[in-house]
């Protein structure tokens, strides 16, 4: 009937079709849950088109609760799923460690026995690589265990010991290191070198590593690697060590620290929770909305065109001391429990105005 008004008359039509005049303008009518419905998916893109399609509808959820919508799980995935927005995936991979036959010095396992209950307690790093057209580039990360947050990290066209120490440098410098701060990380030769574990020393810092072949041990930092290249890395080709570099900075330093949700920390970012746990001068807090200008700049890489394939990896063996034989971890599905930080998001609760239920699959 709608599409022929400009040939027939309603009541023509209606006649014709045997229906009531007052039924095709209750049809034509939208319900008030259809208009809201309207109106929440407005809200869903903008959220969607701002995390740059990485959210899913459990984080979609999540920042709209926090900025005062009501809406539940469901009717936020149902809305999604009919206007096609999908989060980025993740991939089922087999976990691949690190070759640990170096010979150097190991230490024992010490990340188990701590409890974690404030920031610079427990820094868990790694080295992971990206793809770029010339080959492969190398990523050292450390994340502090309490907040999630990526305190250091350096890349390199190579896997030296120095890039983790570089790593390791910077982390100290933008935080405050106590004596006994407890330094995690693999079995691999970079960490069990001399010059790293000079540097351990120089700042008083207690190393642990995870267990031979083992790479669960360090599961908080392989979630990190693979959260980053299945929302960054691996969405883009990269033609030169310097727009690797450039993409890395900013997803981590204007996007990933800063605002990214966290479902071990209750729908908050790692900066956030932080601020949460520590008195802050009145304004100086992040805010839940808006990102740095940073994000706005336009990128100098391009865009993979339809699904990601494969990813490609670099080859393990490696001629140069101290990386011989040594390969950076592949990043994993599994991460660890957030057993330890149940009495301080309990402690939070009244202040987190984010409430969602959020499955504990989505990390």
């Amino acid at each position: 009937m709608k599409e022929n008004l400009q040939k027939f008359e309603i009541q023509s039509m209606v006649r014709a079709l045997g229906a009531k005049r007052s039924g095709y303008y209750t049809w034509c009518t939208p319900s008030l849950r259809e208009r809201h419905n309207e109106e929440l998916l407005c809200e869903i893109r903008r959220v969607y088109k701002q995390h740059q399609g990485r959210y899913g509808s459990p984080r979609v959820t999540c920042q709209l609760r926090e900025e005062g919508f009501g809406c539940s799980l469901n009717r936020v995935a149902r809305l999604m799923r009919k206007a096609s927005l999908r989060g980025v995936g993740s991939r089922r991979k087999r976990p691949r460690t690190t070759d640990s036959s170096h010979g150097g010095r190991v230490a024992p396992n010490l990340l188990k026995e701590r409890t974690i209950t404030g920031p610079n307690q427990a820094w868990v790093m790694d080295i992971t690589y990206v793809h770029i057209l010339s080959g492969w580039v190398y990523l050292a990360a450390v994340l502090d265990l309490f907040s999630r947050k990526i305190v250091g990290w350096q890349m390199a066209e190579h896997m030296k010991a120095s890039l983790v120490v570089e790593a390791l440098e910077r982390a100290v410098n933008q935080r405050e290191v106590s004596e006994g701060l407890l330094a995690h990380s693999d079995r691999g030769s970079q960490y069990a070198s001399d010059e790293f574990q000079e540097t351990l020393k120089k700042y008083k810092m207690t190393q642990s590593m995870s267990a031979k072949g083992n790479c669960y041990d360090n599961a908080t930092m392989e979630s990190f690697f693979g959260t980053l290249k299945r929302e960054e890395v691996d969405r883009y080709e990269f033609a030169t060590y310097t727009d690797a570099r450039k993409a890395v900075f900013e997803y981590i330093e204007t996007y990933y620290n800063a605002h990214r949700i966290h479902t071990g920390l209750q729908g908050l970012s790692p900066e956030k929770f932080e601020v949460l746990r520590a008195p802050v001068a009145p304004g100086s807090a992040p805010t839940a909305q808006g990102f740095s200008e940073a994000l706005e700049t336009p990128k100098c890489h391009t865009k993979k065109a339809g699904n990601t394939g494969s990813r490609p990896r670099p080859s393990v063996a490696h001629t140069c001391y101290p990386s011989e034989g040594c390969s950076p971890a592949e990043p994993s599905s599994v991460s660890q429990g957030e057993t330890t930080q149940t009495e301080i998001v309990a402690e939070n609760k009244q202040k987190n105005t984010c409430v969602a239920k959020i499955s504990p699959s989505c990390v």
